[in-house]
């Protein structure tokens, strides 16, 4: 984990967030999910919702290397929901998602949250278990995508902070 550091998202990192978002959705996804998912998947990503989110007060926390490179980030809304947790595929097996898991449930507590939770993908499901989330049910449902629709699933979790 050495060379990492964990910061507050600052607006020149959108570019470098969205191409990471991407990379591990077409990426790292594959383990889990199949190339119709993660197609329909990353169609569906959209670069302008970290802005939206930063605009909205979100908390968004980000992982850097050295040189101050986003590697992974995360974005906790004022209720306690964990929208996004990803980790580009170069960065991955080095803590990161449990260490922004961490920092994200300071953040949460110091705004009053009385829980965390998420919509987590296959692969996410073991680093949330990890820290702590508790599985309350599979989410299975469909995106549109290409003029039909592409069923795929992710697991809602939560943490109690109390």
């Amino acid at each position: 984990m050495a060379g990492y550091t964990i910061r507050a998202f600052a607006p020149g990192d959108a570019e470098a967030i969205a191409a990471l978002t991407l990379a591990a959705i077409r990426q790292t996804a594959l383990r889990a999910y199949s190339a119709e998912q993660v197609a329909a998947w990353s169609a569906r990503y959209s670069p302008a919702r970290l802005g939206e989110s930063a605009a909205r007060g979100d908390v968004i926390l980000v992982a850097v290397d050295a040189l101050d490179q986003p590697a992974a980030y995360t974005v906790l809304e004022a209720d306690g929901h964990l929208d996004m947790l990803f980790c580009h595929p170069d960065h991955t097996g080095h803590g990161l998602g449990l260490r922004l898991l961490s920092a994200a449930e300071v953040s949460a507590r110091s705004l009053g949250a009385e829980r965390l939770y998420t919509e987590a993908s296959e692969l996410a499901r073991p680093v949330f278990a990890r820290a702590g989330y508790a599985l309350l049910h599979r989410r299975d449902f469909t995106i549109p995508f290409e003029g039909g629709a592409v069923a795929i699933h992710n697991y809602a979790m939560e943490k109690r902070l109390g």
